[in-house]
């Protein structure tokens, strides 16, 4: 049988005080005396009393819970973004309400109207990636603020912080130009990624920028960005007539899964095919030969998104609606550079 929590009313009746007196206490009000106080602390602590956050939060419109949406909890990126989020939530006084979307659009609207009803006082939320129509996440807007997070989107009108994705994919591709690379293919997500698109963007201007004829049969397209079609896509590109010099895969995932096809054929890394991939995983470093790839700042993208989260609940009037890049750096290993 579930135990009834204990109410204010409950512990003031106990007292004999008012329920007033006994909010007051428990909040160290300076109204009511210390003798007060640390009777009713302790019948609080003696009887296991909690205080009904959303009832509290109904009363005063704030509840300092904040919520968040992300499409998968366990990918190794996002738990890193959560991380930031916790500690800088915590250090602002807030408590944070976590819950994944699985990339369902569906699950994605459920999750936010669940917030709703929590009563948070703002909400982070990374979109999935199959999100088409946003018109029923404006309306959430129009309830609460909201902040988006590394998967973001220019139809939603709200700050977003994001990595500086497109400088960073030009980065790594003018990389693969300086080592002698002139035939760079690219594996990435199909148009309506919104991050793909953007790492798409820097590529394409690196090859631009440095003269380097752009050739559709080594742009590849596909719809789940991982290890396995990676091993594939590598497949594809190793049937062409004239294979690529490089790879550039927009997820570490799909460039370890690059990595190890090359490796079952013998081809030499980074001499005939050098690979590089996006978000420094932990996997990264175990794969041989190591990967470069770009590193994303996960706990200071959370702390950011945080930051601006609050001071918009803060500043309901004055709510912000700006593009907040964080910088990604190139980090250079054996699959792309390697002294003979």
């Amino acid at each position: 049988m579930k135990k009834e929590n204990i109410s204010l009313k409950q512990l003031a009746k106990t007292l004999n005080l008012s329920v007033s007196t006994v909010s007051r206490a428990l909040n160290d009000h300076p109204d009511i005396s210390e003798a007060t106080k640390q009777k009713v602390k302790t019948l609080a602590t003696k009887l296991n009393y909690t205080p009904n956050l959303f009832a509290k939060g109904f009363r005063q419109k704030k509840t300092n819970i904040i919520g968040v949406v992300v499409p998968n909890i366990t990918h190794y990126f996002t738990s890193t973004i959560l991380k930031g989020i916790l500690e800088e939530a915590t250090l602002k006084g807030y408590k944070v309400i976590i819950s994944e979307s699985n990339n369902d659009a569906e699950k994605q609207i459920e999750m936010l109207n669940t917030m709703l009803q929590f009563n948070v006082d703002g909400i982070l939320m990374s979109i999935s990636k199959v999100t088409r129509k946003v018109d029923r996440i404006l309306k959430v807007i129009d309830r609460v603020p909201v902040i988006l997070f590394d998967k973001a989107s220019n139809k939603i009108p709200c700050s977003q912080v994001v990595i500086n994705e497109e400088e960073a994919a030009y980065n790594a591709i003018e990389h693969l130009i300086n080592i002698g690379k002139t035939r760079i293919a690219i594996i990435k997500e199909n148009e309506y990624s919104y991050n793909s698109e953007r790492r798409f963007s820097g590529y394409l201007r690196a090859l631009k920028e440095h003269n380097i004829e752009v050739d559709e049969k080594i742009i590849i397209s596909v719809d789940d960005i991982s290890l396995r079609q990676g091993k594939r896509m590598a497949n594809l590109l190793l049937s062409l007539k004239t294979r690529p010099d490089a790879i550039f895969a927009i997820t570490d995932s799909a460039a370890i899964g690059v990595i190890q096809t090359l490796k079952k054929f013998n081809i030499k890394i980074p001499k005939d095919i050098a690979v590089i991939g996006f978000s420094n995983s932990l996997s990264s470093t175990i794969i041989e030969p190591m990967l470069t790839t770009i590193d994303q700042p996960g706990e200071k993208i959370g702390a950011t998104a945080v930051k601006y989260l609050i001071e918009d609940i803060e500043n309901p009037n004055e709510l912000t609606n700006k593009t907040i890049e964080i910088k990604g750096n190139l980090i250079i290993r054996d699959s792309t550079f390697k002294a003979y």
